[in-house]
């Protein structure tokens, strides 16, 4: 269960990167609609963390959410705000996540 809860946690950290993105076009009462979006999005995310790292591995459970927050990140930003994929940016994505996938396979919990 604590698994599931850190990858949720892994994308409110996505949630609250694609916020900060929206906010920094955003203008007006919108760009503080995304800024509330951003600290619901951050408070949940590190509520989650704390949570899952009281009983995996405190390094294993934010390396795991740091990385999914990563991965997530970038792909929104290819997706959302049109920055590049180029190959080497897409190969040491494939690396990060296969290195998120070891550490869950190699845990203890």
């Amino acid at each position: 269960m604590n698994w599931i809860l850190l990858i949720i946690g892994g994308l409110f950290e996505v949630a609250f990167t694609y916020c900060i993105g929206r906010a920094n076009t955003a203008t007006g009462i919108e760009k503080y609609g995304w800024y509330v979006g951003f600290l619901i999005s951050v408070t949940i995310s590190m509520a989650l963390l704390i949570r899952a790292g009281k009983t995996l591995p405190l390094g294993t459970a934010y390396a795991v959410w740091s990385g999914i927050g990563a991965v997530g990140s970038v792909a929104m930003g290819i997706l959302f705000f049109k920055e590049p994929a180029d190959f080497w940016r897409m190969f040491f994505i494939f690396t990060l996540i296969g290195s998120i996938v070891g550490l869950k396979v190699v845990s203890t919990h």
